[in-house]
């Protein structure tokens, strides 16, 4: 009985009495499957678009079959990782990626034009730096015009300060993501959905926790706060699963 194996290696070197050992190759089908419990989303298809978008460039058969090697599989790993957790686009990892950068230095910050692109963490203890208006613009290449619409329809507050307006780290970020949106024609008008369903969870979590976010006691206060950031991120990423789940349904 023949089996038909497709590895990485040559075809040839039968003959020489110690071969070199080859890596086996994957298949696209195998590829989706391997990745599937960590990737639940994955498909060929998807595999299929990031080739497309030249992250990825596996070996073709003759017959126009794609082959992965381990290294092809990890990259993709990496990069589905990068969109999961990071959220970052395509183009970004697409560039990191091609500067030799790392799953890890990739996700703590930095983007191929040298700003920092990063997701900001869940945090609500301490002080936040704050940026000037031009330093906003310099790190997110966003116009005036769009933190100006951002402002007026309430999606960024700016802190005002001697005349001046500062924006802390988290604004910053709003306005680099909503930059990525507006590439797609999506204005300040249209985020409105966002900050209101912000502001009804953050209303949702201050009702569970307000007893120890208002205790008299900073011991309890201070657990309060922990939780606040816990339960925050829990709900971060159960909307983040929802959209998943239901963009999921818009695309079958």
């Amino acid at each position: 009985m023949s089996t038909e194996t497709h590895t990485a290696g040559g075809e040839h070197g039968a003959s020489s009495p110690e071969p070199a050992r080859r890596t086996k190759a994957l298949t696209i089908g195998a590829v989706s499957k391997q990745l599937e419990r960590e990737f639940p989303d994955v498909s060929i298809s998807k595999i299929r678009y990031l080739e497309d978008q030249k992250l990825l460039s596996p070996r073709r058969t003759r017959g126009g079959y794609r082959l992965y090697t381990p290294a092809d599989v990890q990259r993709l790993r990496t990069i589905l990782r990068l969109q999961r957790d990071e959220f970052l686009p395509l183009r970004v990892i697409r560039q990191e990626l091609a500067a030799g950068r790392t799953e890890a230095e990739v996700a703590q910050g930095g983007a191929g034009d040298g700003r920092p692109m990063r997701r900001a963490t869940v945090a609500v203890k301490g002080e936040a730096a704050l940026y000037g208006l031009q330093d906003v613009l310099d790190e997110t290449g966003a116009e005036p015009a769009l933190v100006k619409e951002l402002e007026d329809y309430g999606v960024i507050k700016g802190n005002r300060r001697d005349g001046e307006v500062f924006y802390d780290d988290t604004e910053k970020e709003i306005v680099r993501a909503v930059q990525e949106l507006a590439r797609f024609g999506v204005g300040g008008r249209n985020l409105r959905v966002f900050r209101t369903s912000a502001d009804r969870e953050a209303a949702l979590l201050e009702q569970i926790l307000a007893p120890a976010l208002r205790s008299r006691n900073a011991e309890r206060r201070k657990e309060g706060v922990e939780a606040l950031e816990n339960l925050a991120a829990v709900a971060s990423h159960l909307k983040h699963l929802l959209l998943v789940r239901d963009l999921r349904r818009i695309a079958s």
